[in-house]
């Protein structure tokens, strides 16, 4: 499942888990089969091969084979993680939904999309204006509704399900790098951020090793992210720990806390961020109470407050430098 998007049941989340497992392999192995994927690992695209044929057949992430175009030229994409991947990538977009959490698109890519035309909201295409776009590939993020998927197939069959239930940032990428014919471009970006986060953290000095809570302030109180959530990963490839409270295996968030438990969002750094005026409105407010200010990162004014739309989501490459870029700033500024 993904952050600040509707929880599945119980049981519908066990379906996902395993299905999951098997859609991520499909995502790197099947749709390799056809596209000139160990080519692209060598440095080499398909699309640049003398008589590229004029499609390619891929697997998206549900396992779902797709013909997409070999060198796609007008990409819809349906998630911030998805314009992140193909902006990493060197693609410009025709069309893009607003940010998670926001009426309009992310601010971090703002300079970065500008003219791009808005086909809706996250995951909530107008279909209208996604016609209007014309696209010949529509990444469709980890949407789950049939119905809208249908609609969109209408309009392009080239739309592909980039992301599984528990597909990290990486995963998507490459298999979202392998659809447009760019997977050794895919490759690149990732090694070189993780290369990045790793020196980047062995110039922490004294905070080198720090122990990061990272929370998300909700209208009904503080969530704390799990060890394999987007921010807390690029906190862990710097070298940097989460305090031994929050060592929760998983790629979500905790229930709101209550006020009492409010101590279990304490560490070294807090790093604080929210999705809505309303869970903005609650941080203010209990920032104002007793107990907040007792917590050790207050006291130490180790408290940072970074923006949701990017540390409380699935990530991508560029969000993952904003984010390596936030803790540096911090830890090295005290």
């Amino acid at each position: 499942m993904t952050l600040s998007r509707p929880r599945p049941t119980a049981a519908r989340r066990a379906v996902q888990a395993v299905a999951a497992l098997g859609a991520a392999a499909l995502l790197l192995t099947g749709c390799g089969s056809d596209s000139g994927s160990d080519k692209g690992d060598k440095g080499k695209d398909a699309a640049k091969d003398a008589g590229a044929p004029a499609s390619r057949t891929v697997k998206d992430a549900t396992g779902r084979a797709v013909q997409v175009p070999t060198a796609p030229q007008r990409i819809v994409t349906l998630t911030q993680e998805d314009l992140d991947a193909v902006l990493s990538l060197g693609i410009k977009p025709v069309g893009i939904t607003n940010g998670q959490g926001l009426a309009k698109p992310p601010a971090y890519l703002a300079d970065k999309v500008q003219g791009i035309d808005v086909v809706g909201n996250l995951l909530q295409p107008v279909m209208d204006k996604v016609v209007a776009a014309k696209p010949d590939l529509i990444l469709a993020g980890d949407l789950q509704d049939e119905q809208v998927l249908k609609q969109l197939r209408e309009i392009t069959p080239a739309t592909l399900v980039t992301m599984a239930p528990t597909d990290d940032w990486k995963l998507s990428l490459r298999g979202i790098g392998n659809a447009v014919n760019k997977l050794a471009d895919a490759n690149k970006v990732i090694a070189d951020h993780e290369s990045a986060a790793k020196a980047a953290g062995e110039k922490l000095g004294a905070n080198k090793g720090a122990a990061l809570s990272i929370v998300r302030w909700n209208p009904d109180g503080p969530s704390v992210m799990d060890t394999k959530q987007f921010a807390s990963g690029v906190a862990q490839e710097m070298g940097l720990k989460r305090p031994a409270g929050q060592n929760k295996d998983g790629n979500a968030h905790s229930p709101s806390l209550s006020l009492e438990k409010i101590n279990e969002i304490d560490g070294d750094w807090l790093f604080l961020s929210s999705l809505t005026s309303d869970g903005e409105k609650a941080l203010k407010d209990v920032q104002a109470k007793p107990a907040y200010s007792e917590l050790g990162a207050v006291k130490k004014n180790h408290v940072v407050t970074v923006d949701g739309s990017v540390w409380s989501t699935r990530g991508g490459p560029l969000a993952s430098g904003v984010v390596m870029n936030d803790i540096t700033k911090a830890l090295t500024a005290s």
